[in-house]
């Protein structure tokens, strides 16, 4: 490990990300009885200019009279480039207690952040607030690309980031199909065969925006949280773009609809076999330790320290969703 050590970002189960439109009230109490890990509760792209006031004094009393359980409450506030922010900041940070975490949205420098930061900690001390709220940043410019490590370290109120795909397409002139899907054109054609055949290959073209992002995240201790899906009729789609990413290291992905909550609540779950082989890693680990031995051999595959480490990654995220860790311990 490197001398230089981070510490990270607030743990918090990060599985699936609701998005529910501030300014439409009557779709909080359906909201606060899913099974998303994490909410916000949006006054930006969600809602019409006409309805930003009206969304802001939904989300207030939203916030406040609905009994939210234990899910993580976040605000997607309206832009720094808006005359809406400052009043979304001041509003609802004074006004609700329950807020956990504010979304940023369109970051592009880390100053983006810090201006939020500022006017955070001061309401913070004013209104003599005893939890502290976390931002999450949302990449989905390529200005916010271009700075991504740099915005990663701009507050130590950054908990996550997450990637919008849409804007981001439109920031850097994609062609794209549907919201977080593939393109037909995006591929590659393999040479010929014997036979003088190819075939053509569909490749990903978000991979490189999502695993610098990605990057930037680990780096800094923030968790990586991919964004919409914007067909909420194919949930294979949403299925597949929900593994890429977690093949990538994300941890969770947003919804913006409910019948996408159980799908990223399965994928970014780990299983009960990987939970059981974490164990017997770290079992198996902990007998070589007595035994003097550095790494050992598991199910004929070889397993040393970084093992141990990826296990006890799994196994503590495991530990954050009861029923997995009910029927490990089972």
């Amino acid at each position: 490990m490197s001398f230089t050590l981070i510490d990270q970002a607030t743990p918090r189960l990060h599985r699936s990300e609701l998005a529910v439109p501030g300014s439409n009230d009557a779709l909080f109490e359906k909201s606060a009885k899913s099974d998303a890990d994490i909410i916000f509760l949006d006054c930006e792209d969600a809602v019409a200019p006409d309805d930003k006031e009206k969304a802001r004094k939904n989300i207030v009393q939203g916030l406040n009279d609905i009994d939210w359980g234990a899910k993580t409450m976040m605000v997607r506030i309206n832009g720094l480039d808006t005359h809406y922010m400052y009043r979304d900041v001041v509003d609802i940070v004074e006004a609700c207690p329950r807020l956990d975490m504010i979304l940023i949205p369109k970051v592009g420098t880390a100053a983006d952040v810090y201006a939020i930061d500022v006017l955070v900690t001061q309401i913070e001390a004013a209104k003599k607030r005893t939890k502290k709220i976390g931002f999450e940043i949302l990449i989905e410019t390529a200005l916010g690309m271009a700075n991504v490590e740099t915005i990663a370290q701009s507050s130590k109120r950054n908990e996550a980031m997450s990637f919008g795909v849409a804007d981001y397409a439109a920031s850097t002139r994609a062609r794209t199909t549907v919201i977080g899907g593939v393109h037909p054109d995006y591929g590659v054609l393999t040479d010929k065969d014997s036979s003088g055949n190819r075939d053509y290959h569909w490749a990903d073209p978000w991979m490189y925006a999502q695993s610098r992002m990605m990057v930037a995240c680990r780096a800094y201790g923030l968790r990586p949280i991919d964004g919409p899906f914007g067909d909420f009729n194919d949930p294979e789609g949403y299925k597949a773009a929900a593994r890429r990413a977690a093949v990538l290291g994300f941890e969770g992905k947003w919804a913006i609809h409910p019948s996408q909550i159980g799908l990223a609540n399965e994928i970014y779950s780990p299983s009960e076999a990987e939970v059981t082989k974490a164990r017997r890693i770290l079992e198996a680990m902990q007998q070589a330790a007595k035994d003097g031995r550095g790494a050992v051999s598991l199910d004929g595959r070889l397993i040393d320290i970084a093992s141990i480490r990826m296990a006890e990654a799994l196994i503590a995220k495991a530990d954050t969703i009861p029923q997995i860790k009910t029927s490990a311990a089972a």
